[in-house]
């Protein structure tokens, strides 16, 4: 079965959510370990990883955490600012602007990182893992299409 260039970028979109879900863990000390065991043990199930694969992927994810780690970092301080300037009865537009801006650089590189790592731990499946994850992804974004129906439909009866 050949993949599709789409099929190609949702997996690899799909392990980009994985990894930050992974160090998203890590940096909560999910676990005691750095690719949090949840979403690990999810895909090494689903997908059949094996101990080899679990290790390469691990590997991928601690190569990559200090990169990562200061984004978390400023994007958590990014936040904070933000909730201050909210709570704080007055709203500065023009600083609110200024903090919106700055969090959308670190959330792009944010997302950079994370197609990295993705990449990275794509390229650790089989070919049958890979067709089974763009399975996977083709159902789960079939699922979300009809949720965004309904829930389309749910806004124009409200109207």
């Amino acid at each position: 079965m050949k993949l599709s260039k789409g099929k190609i970028l949702a997996g690899v979109l799909t392990l980009t959510l994985l990894a930050g879900i992974a160090v998203a863990h890590a940096r909560r000390g999910h676990d005691g370990e750095f690719f949090g065991g949840h979403m690990l043990g999810f895909f090494t199930h689903y997908l059949d990883l094996t101990d080899a694969q679990q290790a390469q992927i691990k590997g991928i994810l601690a190569k990559n955490k200090p990169a990562v780690e200061p984004l978390f970092r400023q994007e958590m301080e990014s936040h904070k600012q933000m909730m201050q300037l909210i709570e704080s009865g007055t709203f500065d537009e023009v600083k609110a602007q200024s903090i919106a801006t700055q969090a959308a650089q670190i959330r792009a590189q944010l997302e950079v990182q994370h197609a990295r790592m993705a990449s990275e731990a794509y390229q650790v499946l089989t070919p049958e893992q890979k067709t089974k994850l763009a399975d996977f992804i083709a159902k789960r974004e079939q699922r979300f299409e009809q949720h965004m129906r309904t829930h389309d439909e749910g806004d124009r009866v409200r109207e």
